[in-house]
């Protein structure tokens, strides 16, 4: 899919969202553990509004990430995000959950691979999870010639740096306009997962599918991961969920 299509689509995105609000008023609810949400880039927490406070609907405690646009991550961005994580770790006593939008979900990669004890589990939404994926490798070299003050000498998500030791569901569509699917796929391994939506990049955030998954994922006992498997009547929302 074109990029060009990614706005009118995630307009529908959001209508969809409207016909199945009752069948999200029957997701599963919070435990009470922290969940932090990290936006895409050139995005920031008023990209996520809807889903946080659908999600805080449902009882789940979200936070999101208060650095403003997302421009990179930047010196002060690796700083801070690390700071937020350690930060909720010992206020509520439990791990974080880590929800990232695009390169959202490359930041909740590195942050799961830096501090794997204070985080209980990683869902990203259209991110290149895939290690040397073509995607990942342009990004990369992208910011190793600073095109944003500030980003050539400091780590990178994309660098992958240490194993990923939490279950991780990495989210996808096949008509992605933004990132190619075929990169948002982790390859076969125990705890992690990825389960396929219908929609666009753009409308990640609030497809009714990613809201429905979201629930289920976060509010389902530290103890007790499974892999996704979506209740018979919403199916057709979820083409190849394995």
């Amino acid at each position: 899919m074109s990029l060009l299509t990614e706005p009118p689509r995630a307009a529908l995105d959001l209508a969809a969202l409207t016909a199945a609000w009752p069948l999200l008023a029957a997701a599963p609810r919070g435990d009470g553990h922290p969940v932090l949400v990290l936006p895409g880039w050139l995005a920031g927490d008023p990209a996520t509004l809807l889903l946080r406070n659908t999600l805080r609907l449902l009882g789940h405690d979200v936070s999101g990430w208060t650095l403003g646009t997302n421009r990179g991550p930047t010196g002060r961005v690796v700083q801070e995000l690390r700071t937020r994580l350690d930060g909720l770790r010992r206020s509520t006593g439990r791990r974080v959950s880590l929800v990232g939008w695009s390169l959202g979900g490359l930041y909740a990669q590195e942050l799961a691979r830096a501090t794997p004890g204070s985080v209980r589990q990683i869902i990203t939404l259209g991110t290149p999870v895939a290690r040397r994926a073509p995607w990942v490798r342009r990004a990369s070299s992208l910011a190793d010639r600073g095109p944003l003050p500030g980003t050539a000498s400091v780590p990178r998500p994309w660098a992958e740096r240490g194993p990923l030791r939490v279950p991780a569901t990495s989210v996808y569509t096949r008509a992605d306009g933004v990132v190619h699917w075929s990169s948002c796929r982790y390859h076969p391994r125990p705890r992690r997962e990825n389960v396929e939506v219908r929609g666009s990049h753009l409308g990640l955030a609030h497809n009714p599918a990613v809201l429905w998954l979201l629930a289920d994922r976060l509010g389902t006992p530290e103890d007790m991961w499974r892999p996704f498997r979506a209740p018979l009547g919403l199916r057709p929302l979820f083409p190849r969920a394995r």
